[in-house]
């Protein structure tokens, strides 16, 4: 797999996270990914739900490959505005205060103005607060400081703020020279990257793939029924293009791509699993198989939705997921090594 793609794929990834997108607000990043798709020649549209659909072509019609990843991260919801003007909020997704404290956020009224806040402990000076080490941290014992001169609830209810708002928290995204790729939402905005590069890559090598191959970028993947709908029909497998997991027990790393044999929902097709491993086989990739226990995927929604498919799980390998996560264009490069070698079983 030519480079270009490596660096296109990270390219497109940075782009991504600089659209918002915590899932149930998802519009804008799923045009944008419409738009990405259009200009590179494939027919691609938005679902009811929201999500993407892309027709990558192929011959044959009756034993068709979808390819999922998901456009929507985890972020915050404005639970309440507070009486000295500061917000309370629930997690949208798997999102956690005590891996948010002193970041900056956006806060997205329905009226569509943004304003910007940070997250942080309620009495939040340690010159102040002795007991600053020893509170746990969790939504109700954090609050959004609006970076707005209010002073009670009224003060920000008058900017147009309420309950139902959305937040969304800075990514802060990264390139190192050595190759690590640093951000929040890499999972799975780095996947969707990787997609739209492969796309490319089939577009600019005039590739015909052997089966009719879709892709769903879903907008519901955190809070687990992205992929129940929107499947075409001819599909008997998909794959999901997720984050691989990084952490004890795992062989997983931030320069592999990993192969997900089961997670907590249970195994997935053996025979999709072991034609991903030939593929990276084939195709010299680095690769790991592993079992995840906190983990499920988009394709596990497809099946538990009553498709009868076959299904697998691949990823780059993310460090830190659900926080500030860390990954790097080697994973980048042997996934996409696993998606072409895939294509050509």
């Amino acid at each position: 797999m030519d480079k270009k793609y490596v660096d296109f794929a990270v390219l497109k990834t940075g782009e991504l996270l600089s659209i918002d997108s915590p899932t149930g607000y998802t519009e804008r990043a799923a045009e944008w990914v419409k738009a990405e798709f259009d200009s590179l020649g494939f027919s691609a549209r938005i679902t009811n739900k929201g999500g993407v659909v892309i027709d990558l072509g192929g011959e044959c019609d009756d034993d068709g490959l979808l390819i999922e990843a998901h456009i929507d991260t985890i972020g915050a919801m404005v639970a309440e505005v507070k009486g000295n003007g500061r917000l309370r909020l629930t997690n949208l997704g798997g999102s956690r205060a005590h891996n948010l404290e002193a970041e900056c956020a956006r806060i997205y009224t329905r009226g569509g103005k943004v304003y910007e806040g940070t997250l942080q402990l309620c009495n939040a000076s340690i010159h102040v607060n002795k007991d600053y080490n020893d509170i746990k941290r969790s939504y109700d014992t954090t609050e959004l400081v609006i970076d707005e001169d209010v002073k009670c609830a009224d003060d920000t209810r008058k900017l147009g703020i309420m309950a139902g708002d959305i937040v969304a928290f800075d990514p802060k995204f990264k390139v190192t020279e050595s190759g690590y790729i640093k951000s929040r939402y890499l999972d799975d905005k780095l996947s969707v990257g990787i997609l739209l590069a492969y796309a490319k890559y089939l577009r600019d090598e005039n590739v015909t793939l052997k089966r009719h191959t879709y892709m769903h970028l879903t907008v519901y993947e955190e809070v687990g029924h992205g992929g129940a709908a929107s499947v075409p029909v001819g599909i008997t497998e998909a794959i999901a293009v997720d984050m691989g997991c990084i952490g004890d027990g795992l062989g997983c790393t931030e320069k592999t791509v990993a192969i997900c044999a089961k997670d907590a929902r249970g195994p997935y097709s053996y025979k999709v699993t072991s034609k991903l491993i030939e593929a990276a086989k084939n195709e010299n990739a680095d690769f790991a198989v592993d079992v995840y226990s906190n983990y499920s995927s988009d394709v596990d929604t497809t099946l538990a939705a009553g498709y009868d498919i076959r299904h697998g799980l691949i990823g780059p390998g993310v460090y830190a997921s659900h926080g500030y996560e860390r990954s790097h264009i080697s994973a980048v490069e042997s996934t996409l090594k696993v998606l072409k070698g895939y294509s050509e079983l």
